[in-house]
């Protein structure tokens, strides 16, 4: 689970395949093997990392170890349905550890499971995103958003995408700052939303099938 606050603006050092590995440095503080680590919104995992002259899956035991890069296996599902198939070597990504029982939670709830793929339509300061109808009925003024992992507020909820303002802070330190009409981003909705839009159908759909079964008795 993740905030939605970028915590480091890292960078693609190579793609290889099914590996991607990422130049970075503050994410990779405390790092396991296994570890979550948010790119551009996707939650992906650790299976590797190390300096400029070292490959580890396990902290070593010299306290003056700093880890610059780590790898990731990402499956060609993802790469299809995300905008990670877009990143090449050099292009900057926005990095996010999960969040821990005692952090604050500054942004809002995000789980890292992206559920469509926004283009961007106008940049910052006032962006504007389109995006597939069947995810606008998610999107409520003043409600959460989170493109390319970063949680922001909507403005406008429009019938084709939604508007957020970006303040100068979030585009200097997130990929939103490097990226202009045409450039895809990651969207995940507020999780909260389709909750309660299943409760709702269920409960719609059970009603009418105990109706159903009341008149057959009665019948």
């Amino acid at each position: 689970m993740f905030t939605g606050i970028v915590e480091e603006l890292g960078q693609v050092a190579e793609r290889d395949g099914s590996r991607l590995r990422i130049d970075a440095t503050v994410v990779l503080r405390d790092i396991h093997l296994g570890d979550s680590i948010a790119v551009n919104g996707c939650c992906l995992t650790v299976v590797r990392w190390g300096d400029a002259t070292s490959t580890v899956t396990e902290a070593p035991d010299d306290d003056s170890f700093v880890a610059t890069w780590w790898e990731a296996d990402v499956t060609q599902e993802s790469y299809d349905r995300t905008s990670l198939g877009e990143l090449q070597a050099g292009s900057p990504v926005n990095l996010e550890r999960p969040v821990r029982l005692q952090d604050r939670l500054g942004g809002h709830l995000v789980q890292g499971h992206v559920d469509g793929v926004g283009t961007i339509v106008d940049p910052v300061p006032d962006l504007r995103v389109q995006c597939d109808p069947a995810l606008t009925r998610y999107i409520v003024e003043k409600g959460s958003i989170t493109v390319d992992g970063i949680s922001l507020t909507v403005v406008d909820a429009l019938d084709d995408g939604f508007t957020v303002a970006i303040i100068p802070h979030t585009a200097e330190v997130t990929t939103l700052g490097h990226k202009g009409p045409g450039s895809k981003v990651n969207l995940e909705v507020d999780v909260t939303a389709k909750y309660v839009e299943k409760l709702i159908t269920w409960h719609a759909s059970a009603g009418g099938a105990v109706e159903s079964s009341t008149e057959a008795v009665a019948s």
